[in-house]
């Protein structure tokens, strides 16, 4: 292990490259498999949809009833009424069939005119706007079709794809065992909410925030709370955290103080791979192996904390979980900033600022220290500046929203 700081880039492959995905799958039905992974294709037994239907509530008719000079005049009998979820029967020629919306356009039909262009009356239709074959009518299979992978082993399931899981019938799904992660927090200066809060003592933001951030994506957790100061702590917890989950996770202990078990407790363990990244907040980043378990050790700063979670500890796991992880998106914007500001150095890393978009344009939050979590619940994003980069108000960024690191 290099005691050089990695790349930001190297060190998000080395982290995919190390990601093994979950090999055991079961089956889980449909109406709770939110935030689950495909572990199998998911193959359509059905057509999407059946029939041709309407695409509108209004008439079915044939184009060619309707003569070029007559059609604002003619009127034609309605010989039918087809509601959604009722079969017509053929229609007669020189007539037209009352239709709604997702009802299968009778034989016959060529187009559908929306009624908003179609005056009725005594059983009677006529049009206000010339037919055209084909409009409005949604064709058999232009969805999908029998036979078609609807989804691919490896798609994270949400509410569009339990949506098309549902539109070919599927009540029950293939997918990968929940990954489970054991979480478990150091330092002694920390204590749960709810607690007395003694002189020297903060309330630990960091275990609300990463367990929110593992439940978000359909992680099991294990909670195994707060481990004191202390190398023989430190140890018997990982030990059993090793045993019980696929990845252990914890925050805070990961520097080079005397009081920083983590990296030792590892290092005891198993091994060390990696374990500092060249960027700002979140330079100390440790990931190992404790006995089959990944270990992922993050800052204790919450800045820090989350924004190492964001770009590297969220990709790993959805690789883990059998899913893919496609690089967060990121689009330019016009700063509204000068960075570093006057009198200051440009950085010797790599620096993700909390932002946000307002008109357009990337606002800065005014204090980036890497202890004001008050900044995250503010920003929509981060401002991804290369190491001895500097901005100046106006000047183009890149730009990468919150979202898209979460998805």
């Amino acid at each position: 292990m290099s005691e050089s700081p990695l790349s930001v880039d190297a060190a998000l492959a080395n982290l995919l490259t190390a990601a093994v995905p979950i090999s055991d799958h079961e089956a889980c039905p449909a109406e709770v498999a939110l935030g689950r992974v495909l572990a199998t294709p998911l193959v359509a037994e059905v057509t999407v949809p059946p029939l041709d239907n309407a695409a509108m509530d209004g008439y079915a008719l044939r184009v060619a009833d309707w003569s070029a000079d007559a059609w604002l005049t003619a009127w034609l009998p309605i010989s039918q009424r087809i509601p959604a979820g009722t079969l017509g029967g053929e229609l007669a020629p020189g007539t037209a069939a009352r239709i709604f919306t997702g009802a299968p356009v009778p034989p016959g039909a060529d187009c559908v005119v929306m009624q908003e262009d179609c005056e009725a009356r005594d059983g009677k239709v006529r049009l206000t706007t010339a037919p055209r074959a084909g409009s409005h009518i949604r064709r058999a299979g232009e969805d999908i079709h029998a036979g078609q992978t609807v989804l691919e082993a490896g798609t994270r399931l949400g509410p569009a794809q339990l949506g098309v899981a549902a539109s070919v019938g599927a009540t029950e799904l293939g997918v990968v065992r929940r990954l489970k992660a054991a979480v478990f927090f150091t330092g002694d200066e920390i204590v749960l909410p709810g607690q007395p809060l003694a002189p020297g003592r903060i309330y630990n933001s960091n275990r609300a925030t990463l367990i929110a951030l593992l439940a978000r994506m359909g992680i099991e957790i294990i909670d195994l709370g707060q481990v004191p100061d202390r190398l023989d702590a430190t140890i018997a917890t990982l030990e059993h955290a090793a045993q019980v989950a696929d990845v252990v996770i914890t925050s805070g202990g990961v520097s080079v103080g005397e009081e920083d078990h983590i990296k030792a407790a590892v290092e005891k363990l198993g091994r060390i791979e990696m374990w500092k990244v060249a960027m700002k907040p979140g330079k100390p980043l440790v990931y190992g192996r404790v006995g089959k378990a990944d270990f992922l050790g993050l800052p204790g700063n919450p800045v820090s904390a989350f924004v190492v979670f964001c770009l590297f500890v969220h990709p790993f796991l959805l690789r883990r979980m059998g899913a893919d992880a496609p690089p967060a998106a990121a689009f330019s914007v016009s700063a509204g900033f000068d960075w570093p500001g006057i009198g200051k150095a440009a950085g010797k890393r790599r620096e993700f600022l909390r932002a946000r978009l307002e008109d357009g344009w990337a606002m800065l939050y005014p204090n980036q220290s890497s202890g004001v979590l008050t900044s995250l619940a503010w920003a929509d994003g981060l401002i991804d500046i290369e190491a001895g980069a500097s901005v100046e108000n106006g000047d183009t960024v890149r730009f990468i929203p919150l979202s898209e690191l979460l998805k």
